[in-house]
């Protein structure tokens, strides 16, 4: 695993063995983070589920302000603070050694405000004629999720295909990016920003 653009471009990431964790491919991360553009400079950054700390490091490379990761397990967690001490941004990147569920509620408690979240799960399984139970269904449900992002934010949400989602109010899907069996979904909450235009180069008008 690399890192694909920005200051860090091509600095290798130390992934952990095994199959409890699946890093996003660097394919999808360079899609990704082609469409969302300049709307990662100088912006303060979530990510969710965040195994290797992959997207995190990426958007630190690429000019994010600071960056919060969130990952249940210990030795993924010292991954990602191996990985951002590596690549320089060690000060900046914070890492909480927690289940995202409970984190997601005392950030909200707490005031806490993102203007990018990121968060690419375990993929759940098929579920024909029936509602989706995997981990991304879950945070398009959570209460706390849509509180914690900015007005004019962005979250960012990766799914396998088989997984059909139900999208609840408030997120509003704007944009699709399709790799194999992985969708990365664009999703908004419809709260504008009140003082700034951000344009988004990957959104079609």
């Amino acid at each position: 695993m690399r890192i694909t653009g920005g200051n860090a471009a091509r600095g290798i990431l130390k992934v952990p063995k095994g199959l409890d964790v699946r890093p996003t491919p660097d394919l999808v991360k360079q899609a990704v983070f082609n469409s969302l553009g300049e709307r990662v400079v100088g912006v303060k950054v979530l990510e969710l589920f965040a195994g290797s700390g992959a997207l995190s490091l990426e958007c630190l490379s690429r000019g994010a302000a600071s960056v919060m990761c969130i990952e249940k397990s210990h030795r993924h967690a010292e991954f990602i603070r191996s990985n951002a001490v590596a690549a320089g941004y060690g000060e900046i990147l914070e890492t909480r050694t927690q289940d995202v569920f409970p984190a997601m509620r005392q950030l909200a408690e707490g005031g806490a405000k993102f203007d990018l979240i990121l968060a690419d799960p375990p993929y759940g399984e098929k579920n024909v004629n029936r509602r989706s139970e995997s981990f991304a269904q879950q945070l398009l449900d959570d209460p706390n999720l849509p509180k914690l992002l900015a007005p004019g934010g962005r979250l960012v949400l990766g799914h396998t295909k088989r997984d059909t989602l139900e999208f609840v109010a408030p997120w509003v899907d704007v944009k699709t990016l399709k790799h194999g069996d992985t969708l990365m979904r664009f999703l908004e909450t419809g709260e504008k920003a009140p003082s700034t235009n951000l344009q988004d180069p990957g959104k079609s008008q």
